[in-house]
């Protein structure tokens, strides 16, 4: 069996899910890893204790190889938020960020400002709700310093170009929340200035596995505000306190979770294994088959067609008298998605296999002959 098909077969779930842009069911690698390091950890052997602590530094390294960076520039974060906590308060002027992006940006950013003074948020309203290089150019003034843009948008699924917004804004900084897209499908890393995400989702490897990338632009200029007593050089600080490490080590709080890492650690092992360009071009393929399963059964979908403007997340968008009896037939067919803001998110992943899409295309079918036109 190569890695490719022992990667999908790794997929063991009932057929079904498709909310990969919720929740990711864990890997067997990463269910193994879990019960491996819990008797590691049992034992209380310093030299146990010491393997699993060593799966944060691996985490890191493996993040790194997938940015195409520097492991000193990675730090471990509880979650995406946290990250993303850490890039906002640290900021000092403009910071223009779409309305509609997830709360985990909009609601720091909006926090940050009221609590520090130095931050102007500059709110975008895009059409469609895409953040488009387009959108931003019209919207950026002389006092924008940052412009915060999720990779993959959580309702829409549009997938932003961040090459083109790096042209379009210039010297600002980039900051990027990673979570929909990192390490299922391939971005130029290198035009963010701050790459934040969580294992949860898609690398299949559980809460609590969030990371942040800082470039040298955010070390320079984002201020380590939250940094706590792990975000200094050497040992623990004792009877003073040290400035913060001149590295994204001073963009952490305390000891991270190394179990929880040892998650991640199986779950990125996975991804490295196959590569991240095999993935992306199964997982848009998947996407595509529910597009096609929605245009067969006319349902609008608000997701971009071009392959390269998606992920793995598809949003459907029925008229408001339909979003129940489609969402209710969804889960009669023992189909799993969210319904958010009068839109039904379909989420597959690269294991998504034909029985499921099956269940889908049978479910679209029978909300279609109930429908009243």
């Amino acid at each position: 069996m190569t890695d490719w098909e022992s990667y999908l077969a790794s997929f063991d779930g009932e057929p079904g899910y498709l909310d990969w842009a919720a929740f990711g069911p864990l890997a067997p690698s990463v269910r193994a890893e879990v019960h491996a390091d819990a008797e590691l950890l049992g034992s209380g052997r310093p030299s146990s204790i010491e393997l699993v602590a060593d799966h944060s530094r691996e985490a890191r390294e493996l993040i790194a190889q997938l940015l195409g960076a520097d492991a000193e520039q990675v730090t471990l974060q509880p979650s995406t938020t946290y990250g993303l906590m850490q890039a906002v308060y640290g900021l000092a002027g403009g910071l223009m960020i779409s309305r509609g992006d997830f709360p985990s940006l909009t609601v720091a950013a909006s926090r940050a400002a009221d609590a520090l003074g130095s931050i102007e948020l500059q709110w975008l309203e895009p059409e469609g709700g895409y953040v488009t290089p387009e959108a931003v150019r019209e919207a950026l003034t002389d006092e924008t310093t940052a412009v915060g843009v999720s990779l993959v948008d959580f309702r829409t699924g549009y997938r932003a170009d961040l090459a083109a917004l790096r042209d379009v804004i210039g010297d600002r900084l980039l900051i990027v929340d990673a979570i929909q897209g990192f390490g299922v499908v391939e971005a130029d890393w290198a035009a963010a200035d701050v790459v934040c995400g969580n294992g949860y989702k898609w690398l299949r490897a559980g809460r609590g596995t969030g990371f942040a990338w800082f470039g040298d632009r955010a070390l320079e200029r984002i201020a380590p505000v939250l940094s706590g007593f792990s975000g200094v050089e050497g040992d623990l600080p004792v009877d003073a306190v040290p400035l913060p490490a001149p590295s994204a080590q001073a963009f952490s709080v305390a000891t991270p979770d190394h179990l929880a890492f040892a998650r991640l650690v199986a779950g990125l092992r996975d991804v490295v294994d196959v590569g991240v360009g095999m993935i992306e071009s199964e997982l848009v393929a998947r996407s595509g088959d529910v597009m096609y399963f929605a245009e067969r059964y006319e349902i609008p979908v608000v997701t971009p067609s071009e392959a390269g403007r998606r992920a793995g997340i598809v949003a459907l968008a029925p008229a408001p008298q339909d979003v129940a009896p489609l969402a209710a037939s969804l889960a009669n067919h023992g189909l799993t998605v969210t319904v958010r803001s009068g839109l039904v998110r379909v989420a597959p992943h690269v294991g998504t296999g034909a029985d499921t899409l099956r269940l889908f295309g049978d479910a679209l079918a029978a909300f279609s002959s109930a429908r009243v036109w």
